[in-house]
């Protein structure tokens, strides 16, 4: 019989359908659980079992979304079930306690804001969180990381359990299907008239318009850029509204027009990147690997990001990228004027970093090694039962 496999993820599960594709074509049977919008999965031939919970600290709304993906897997009856983002990390390990003979795997995509920041009520919830995690390994086979500065966070900290643990580089991305979005998409002239940047420069940024992401950075740095190249236009692309406390205000952003746009969250990523001369990632996150910056890579953009893991494991400094401090305005922008006034050499970062992403980061030898994974677990060779493993 078919291994059947529960996808849970968050808003943006639906960027993993080409992994779940591959999944498929390997003969798995796949399913999908989050809150976002079934129709892709359906479109995708996909079940699609929606639950919702909140993304920021709300014990009673995540007691709640406990019980929804509980009766989802009681529903799908999964023989693995792997869960993606934060929350789902915690949440699934603690839904999945009824069930005997169900493998759990949480994909470790990042330590975000809580293990980042350096505010005082992230230090002040991280003991909280590294103890709900330490619970959540009881019931876990396998903790995947996408990077190993993360998994030796975690082994530091005891929270890895009895399960096996590995390093699985990034989502993986697929060179064909970026390509043929790019070809679907509007053209590069289309988008160029429609945002009203006329045959400028353009410095793209593709990331939540949040203050952990190094948005306040990137405006700093772009007033920088501006004072020595006023045609440079910079494009901010992804959401602002829906992040909560700590999102970038609109009278941030207006303070820096018109040589900078903010237009929300976009479908059409990858033919955006096209329009782009240099693609601009501050983020002072702990990121896994930012799928931002492969598809960027994808692109042959030259990129300038910060030294935080995950984006050093995309970016060799002077190779086929630059790597900056993360709250440093000054070197961002000297970086991106460096970048700007040396096009043959953006080029060859560009080459370089696509070269790179399809070596090390290609979706077919992510879904190998999953599959692998997966096929250990389900043979019994890893496998940390739910129940059991918390009485």
């Amino acid at each position: 019989m078919n291994t059947q496999l529960l996808l849970v993820g968050g808003e943006d599960h639906h960027l993993r359908i080409p992994f779940m594709r591959q999944l498929r074509d390997q003969g798995f049977k796949v399913a999908a659980a989050g809150p976002g919008d079934p129709e892709p999965f359906q479109q995708a031939g996909f079940a699609f079992h929606g639950f919702a919970f909140r993304r920021f600290i709300n014990p009673a709304a995540d007691w709640r979304a406990v019980g929804a993906l509980r009766r989802v897997l009681a529903t799908v009856r999964p023989d693995v079930v792997q869960s993606f983002d934060t929350k789902p990390n915690l949440l699934l390990p603690l839904a999945a306690r009824p069930f005997a003979d169900l493998a759990v795997i949480r994909t470790i995509n990042g330590l975000g804001w809580l293990y980042s920041s350096r505010s005082a009520a992230a230090m002040g919830l991280r003991p909280v969180f590294c103890a709900l995690h330490r619970l959540a390994a009881r019931s876990t086979a396998a903790t995947v990381f996408q990077n190993r500065e993360d998994q030796a966070f975690f082994e530091a900290h005891d929270m890895l359990g009895d399960g096996t643990s590995q390093v699985i580089p990034g989502s993986g991305v697929d060179p064909e299907t970026f390509a043929q979005a790019r070809v679907a998409g509007p053209s590069i002239e289309h988008l160029r008239q429609q945002l009203g940047l006329g045959g400028a420069p353009v410095v793209l940024t593709v990331t939540r318009l949040t203050r952990q992401k190094g948005i306040p950075t990137l405006l700093a740095a772009a007033a920088l850029v501006h004072q020595q190249r006023p045609d440079v236009r910079f494009l901010l692309v992804g959401p602002r509204e829906s992040e909560g406390a700590q999102a970038i205000s609109q009278w941030e952003l207006d303070r820096h027009a018109p040589y900078l746009t903010a237009i929300g969250a976009r479908s059409d990523v990858p033919s955006l990147l096209g329009l782009a001369d240099v693609f601009a990632f501050p983020t002072e996150y702990r990121e896994g690997v930012p799928r931002v910056l492969l598809e960027a890579s994808l692109a042959e953009l030259p990129i300038v990001t910060t030294i935080m893991p995950g984006c050093s494991d995309v970016i060799n400094e002077g190779w086929n990228g630059y790597l900056v401090p993360p709250r440093s305005p000054f070197a961002l922008a000297a970086r991106i004027l460096d970048v700007l006034g040396n096009p043959a050499q953006a080029r060859i970062l560009g080459g370089r970093a696509r070269e790179l992403v399809i070596r090390n980061f290609s979706l077919t030898g992510t879904v190998a090694q999953y599959v692998h994974l997966y096929r250990d677990i389900v043979a019994g060779d890893t496998v940390a039962h739910g129940s059991g493993a918390l009485a």
